[in-house]
């Protein structure tokens, strides 16, 4: 049996539309709910929350140029709260994969909020006495309103979550790095033995790209800090105070401790994602950073009999059904896989960039979508990697047993006797089974004294002609 829900009749420029009675949204909502019926992807709560906050800024101004009544500015703020705060986000419906200027969306903050403002002034859902044009997206358009909110969402999301995050793993990775120092192990390059390194010197490489990922998500948040509103439909600013953009701007960094100002150019702005897709490049470098340190976790701790095994990673969970006692790295999987769909949404973000013509660029929505679970992914994965992972690694004896049985560390003996003599050394080394120590002190008039001082695996580990020249 059929159950009929009980409505109300709501009216856009359309005409009338029936909406659930207990629905705030209204009549263009549920023209845009049945013409979407697409996926079950939903704007982000960060995203809802930065519209709210836009809203708000936008009645507060307009209530300081006069231009809107102030009972009705003092209903919209309390009622963009509720939003800001995420009690009305059950109302918040509709799919990604929408109009690409993302107005649908524009339109169901306005008449959430519009019926939500009228009910504090003691009105019903749906008779408009907040008006969700006329009142609400005063002196806007969905046009400039989208991408500010696309902007500041993702400005405060790097603030808040992604920047700690990052700074956390930074001071984990620099710790193990002081930890390992002492511990020294053989080089790799091209997947071969090289010269020796310390695994503390691994380690300060790792930190050092988290430190240069955190000074490219900071100049990402100053592309993300120019906002396109005040534009309105196509940038000419049509429709709104000339003061309005810099004073919403103004409230809007106050409230949030971050910078957001007036773009000096709203044509660019609005007709094109170039900031964004700049701030989502350096997401997806980050991304490739991550899985790079992840990659190389998993690989130093594999094993642990058969493989490399120069590290032992916390063992979080049993790592097979059917081998018991197997452990595997899961957290450092789980680290690539997000960066992989980070990568992608970067690819998404790219397409949608240049998927404008003239004066509007018509993929937003799922530009803000990906942009903010590019982000959230990162946070997730970045915090995660550091504390189920980075801060319990544990050195093992393996990585050092195994620097003097290397056959790089001939290059040591190159500016002594020549590289081919070197050469020929390690050749024999590596056919014989002796090590580069024992076949050079049958090969060459070296002593053990200088033989002892040549191949010393600690002088190796830093710059210096008495370490020997850099091999690749």
């Amino acid at each position: 049996m059929t159950t009929i829900k009980e409505t109300r009749t709501e009216r856009d420029s359309m005409g009338e539309m029936q909406v659930p009675i207990n629905a705030y949204y209204g009549a263009s909502t549920q023209r845009a709910m049945l013409n979407f019926p697409i996926s079950d992807l939903r704007f982000p709560r960060q995203f809802i929350r930065a519209l709210g906050q836009i809203k708000q800024a936008a009645a507060q101004v307009n209530e300081a140029l006069g231009v809107v009544d102030p009972q009705i500015v003092e209903a919209i703020v309390r009622a963009a709260q509720e939003v800001i705060d995420g009690k009305l986000d059950s109302d918040f419906v509709l799919d990604i994969f929408q109009t690409g200027s993302g107005t649908s969306t524009n339109m169901n903050a306005n008449e959430v909020i519009a019926n939500r403002a009228s009910e504090l002034l003691g009105g019903a859902r749906g008779l408009h006495k907040v008006h969700p044009n006329d009142h609400v997206n005063f002196g806007q358009s969905s046009n400039d309103v989208i991408p500010t909110a696309m902007h500041l969402s993702a400005l405060l999301s790097m603030e808040q979550e992604l920047l700690p995050a990052l700074q956390g793993l930074q001071k984990a990775l620099e710790a193990k790095a002081e930890e390992f120092m002492p511990v020294i192990k053989t080089g790799r390059t091209h997947l071969q033995d090289a010269t020796p390194i310390r695994l503390g010197q691994e380690f300060l490489g790792y930190a050092g790209q988290i430190e240069r990922g955190i000074a490219r998500v900071r100049h990402a948040q100053s592309e993300l800090s120019e906002v396109a509103l005040g534009g309105t439909a196509v940038g000419t600013g049509i429709n709104t105070h000339p003061e309005f953009s810099a004073r919403v701007c103004q409230r809007l960094s106050e409230l949030n401790g971050v910078t957001i100002h007036e773009t000096s150019n709203h044509f660019q702005a609005q007709n094109t994602l170039d900031n964004i897709v700049e701030a989502s490049g350096a997401l997806n470098t980050l991304a490739v950073s991550l899985m790079k340190i992840a990659n190389d976790i998993r690989w130093l701790g594999s094993g642990p009999r058969a493989g490399i095994g120069e590290i032992d990673l916390p063992a979080v969970q049993p790592g097979s059904s059917i081998m018991p006692g197997k452990v595997n790295p899961v957290i450092a999987e789980s680290v690539c896989m997000a960066c992989a769909q980070v990568i992608g949404n970067h690819a998404t973000i790219t397409v949608a960039g240049q998927s404008g013509n003239f004066e509007i660029n018509v993929m937003m929505p799922v530009t803000a979508y990906n942009l903010q679970q590019s982000i959230s992914l990162l946070v997730a994965v970045s915090r995660n990697f550091t504390e189920q992972c980075i801060k319990g690694i544990q050195a093992t004896t393996k990585g050092p047993e195994m620097v003097e049985r290397g056959l790089a560390i001939c290059t040591a003996l190159a500016p002594v006797i020549g590289y081919d003599a070197s050469a020929a050394i390690s050749k024999e080394a590596y056919k014989t089974g002796k090590t580069v120590r024992e076949v050079a002190c049958e090969k060459t008039q070296l002593s053990e004294e200088e033989l002892d001082r040549i191949l010393n695996p600690e002088s190796m580990t830093k710059p210096g002609l008495d370490g020997g020249p850099a091999g690749g």
